[in-house]
């Protein structure tokens, strides 16, 4: 039976619909923020994932980094408490806790500071997501921070303009319930010869290195991480010893504790770490790291 002009137009409306939908995307997932204190944001479903079991560790175990610790604590309480707070970008050497830090002062001011502060963690490959995501936290009936570990840009990279339009906030302002806390081993973000190539080409070489170095400039915080001395890389390791109980102490700690260091050609928290991980295992502990 031939089809109707009528069939024919309704099915045609069908299938533009369906265009539309996939041009579209997934519309939003129902969002539980009672499941959990950490999410993990998925762009490709707007969902943000629950994250029950955090990879984090006590703050009291970060050590040798008080005066920062006590500026991020400090700037993250006022912000669950609703009163003024920055975006910070914590930069500096690998391995010196920044991103444990983060996770370690949102754990402890959302257990003692009588607010049900959020983290919401995006990878750094989801950067471009971000106003979607801000959309979402918009709605939120609690402060977040949205946390990015490890962010640098590459070349020919554009996606560091989201995060430049949600730190300025654009026409709507950045949400009151939200705050942007990020690490990177690079204190302006962007490769040198990035910002050069970009003064070499630019009608105004001097703007465009500005729009590059501004970047930066948009997180009210910059907390510097260094290298540690010797004296700090042990009082880490001791720390850790402590507080998971090890049977090991004094100069036998110390010696096999530089050791290990020495095979790794570095000092820093994560090494300690990874010194203590390796000495629990060969005792035959158990290790909390969400203690």
């Amino acid at each position: 039976m031939r089809e109707s002009k009528l069939d024919v137009l309704i099915n045609e409306m069908q299938k533009l619909s369906a265009a539309l939908d996939r041009i579209a995307g997934p519309p939003a997932a129902d969002n539980d923020w009672g499941e959990a204190e950490c999410f993990a944001w998925a762009p490709a479903t707007r969902h943000l994932q629950p994250v029950t079991k955090p990879n984090r560790i006590d703050l009291s175990l970060i050590t040798c980094v008080d005066h920062v610790r006590d500026i991020l604590f400090d700037n993250t309480l006022r912000f669950a408490q609703g009163y003024p707070a920055n975006n910070v970008l914590l930069w500096g050497a690998r391995g010196m806790g920044k991103s444990s830090l983060v996770k370690a002062v949102h754990a402890k001011v959302a257990r003692d500071g009588g607010s049900d502060l959020k983290l919401v963690e995006v990878h750094r490959e989801d950067i471009a997501s971000l106003p979607a995501l801000m959309d979402i936290l918009r709605q939120a009936p609690m402060p977040v921070i949205v946390f990015c570990d490890d962010l640098s840009f590459d070349h020919d990279d554009t996606s560091y303009k989201s995060l430049k339009a949600v730190l300025d906030g654009g026409i709507e302002g950045r949400p009151a319930n939200v705050v942007l806390y990020a690490t990177s081993n690079r204190r302006h973000l962007l490769p040198r010869d990035m910002m050069e190539n970009e003064q070499s080409t630019a009608i105004n070489p001097s703007e465009a290195v500005e729009e590059k170095v501004s970047l930066s400039d948009r997180f009210g915080l910059w907390l510097g991480f260094y290298k540690c001395s010797q004296d700090d890389y042990l009082t880490m390791v001791d720390g850790y010893a402590r507080y998971f109980h090890l049977p090991v102490e004094g100069e036998a700690l110390h010696a096999e504790a530089l050791e290990w260091a020495t095979t790794r050609g570095s000092r820093s928290g994560r090494v300690a770490w990874q010194f203590i991980q390796d000495l629990a295992g060969r005792l035959r502990r158990q290790l909390d790291e969400t203690a």
